[in-house]
């Protein structure tokens, strides 16, 4: 196969493949080996010949003293300890990346087991109070909640370390002309034992408010498992009488529970803050590639680790959305159910289910602009980063918006298909 050479646009057959020298100036791009005549042959006043000596010391420890005492302009000396330091850049942007979509994604993942924990405790409540009624004391209640979420923290984290230590290798090839392709990483006791901590913590804390709450409810009040009425403030009812039927359900449902507002407009802002973090790695790039040039290993590992937690972030805030869409159906079937008999129609039941989860999404979507802004900042480590354009901060707050509402229509439809009838009798419901 031939190939252009780099100067004079002479060809090369090329003869087989070859380990390079790790030189940290020459180390990413790919090297053409040639003969020693065509070496010479290639060599101009501008560009002349260099070569490359390796020098082993009695102390090894002294190699960047020698280097820096013995370097000139003409000699150029680099230690084994800068070498291994240019060579970990490579991977250095990569994992700072990766603490910090660590972080996020953390953050998330409990605004998610919060919701879910919150889910799934509107559903158990009845069975709370039947524990209590034969004899269940409320550490019990409590103890038997939070076993069960803590098992599947567990099973979760044996399924995340199997997906990690597939996907590791490819993260962890810091060019494309390395030959051959990195193994899968060791899997030790420690690693599983900090990923398996951090599953039970995050289970921990989404989990132990919901369960107390639940386990001091009364056993009266368990049993009958009442619809939790809201708040009626006078003005509230006097502008609310003015709004589409679907907006008004919609805003309702979003004041029953203040907390899992919260918690899902958190969710959307660090979808967006992550968004909008990619978004400016990708013009940074951008303003700094060279036309026709190579690019840039190092930035091409970060904006594929960038691009990687973006991916997760948005499909864990898409779980949370039908989770939080989910929840809101369960805790809100007889009050909805109330409305439909009144003649609410079933479109507009669903409507307003979503209309809940728009309401909890736009502050989400709005504080994520300047989170994300402030993310990049925090990242850049002083360095000027360029912003995105206002369009497409726009595009990633409404576009997120936009997802939101087709995911939340799935299970609001749902929700808003069972009986009236049913749901007014049922006790268990």
């Amino acid at each position: 196969t031939a190939i252009p050479a780099t100067r004079n646009g002479r060809p090369f057959r090329v003869a087989g493949i070859a380990v390079t020298a790790a030189w940290p100036s020459v180390n990413s791009p790919g090297l053409i080996w040639l003969t020693t005549a065509d070496a010479r042959s290639l060599a101009t006043a501008t560009n002349p010949l260099a070569y490359t000596l390796n020098l082993k010391l009695a102390d090894p420890a002294s190699a960047t003293a020698f280097a820096g005492a013995r370097g000139t302009n003409s000699l150029f000396l680099s230690s084994w300890q800068q070498i291994s330091s240019q060579d970990g850049k490579a991977l250095q942007l990569e994992q700072e990346a990766l603490i910090v979509g660590s972080w996020l994604l953390s953050m998330l993942a409990i605004a998610s087991v919060a919701v879910l924990v919150g889910g799934r405790m509107a559903e158990q409540t009845r069975r709370v109070g039947l524990l209590k009624a034969v004899g269940g004391t409320p550490r019990l209640v409590a103890a038997v909640l939070l076993a069960e979420h803590l098992a599947l923290a567990l099973l979760a984290a044996v399924a995340g370390l199997a997906v990690g230590r597939l996907s590791a290798p490819l993260l962890s090839s810091p060019v494309d002309g390395l030959i051959g392709t990195p193994g899968a990483p060791s899997l030790t006791a420690v690693t599983a034992g900090v990923v398996a901590a951090v599953a039970l913590a995050v289970a921990l804390l989404a989990t132990f408010v919901p369960a107390i709450r639940a386990a001091r409810t009364s056993t009266v009040a368990a049993l009958a498992d009442a619809a939790r009425a809201p708040r009626r403030r006078t003005v509230l009812i006097a502008v609310s009488r003015w709004l589409p039927v679907p907006l008004l359900l919609g805003l309702r449902l979003a004041a029953r529970r203040p907390r899992r507002l919260v918690l899902s407009a958190a969710s959307i802002t660090v979808t967006v803050a992550a968004i909008i973090s990619v978004l400016a790695l990708k013009q940074l790039y951008h303003v700094h590639k060279v036309p026709g040039g190579l690019t840039n290993p190092i930035q091409a590992g970060v904006s594929q680790v960038l691009q990687v937690i973006a991916v997760v972030l948005v499909a864990l805030a898409a779980i949370n959305a039908i989770f939080v869409t989910w929840a809101t159906v369960v805790d809100s079937r007889r009050p909805l159910a109330v409305a439909r008999s009144l003649g609410a129609t079933q479109r507009q039941i669903s409507a307003g289910i979503s209309a809940a989860q728009l309401i909890s999404a736009l502050p989400g979507a709005i504080l994520g602009i300047p989170a994300g802004i402030a993310l990049v900042a925090a990242g850049s480590h002083g360095r000027s980063l360029p912003i995105p354009p206002a369009w497409g901060l726009l595009a990633a707050a409404l576009g997120t918006m936009l997802v939101v509402a087709g995911l939340t229509a799935v299970p609001a439809r749902i929700g808003s298909r069972r009986p009236v009838a049913e749901i007014l009798r049922s006790e268990t419901a």
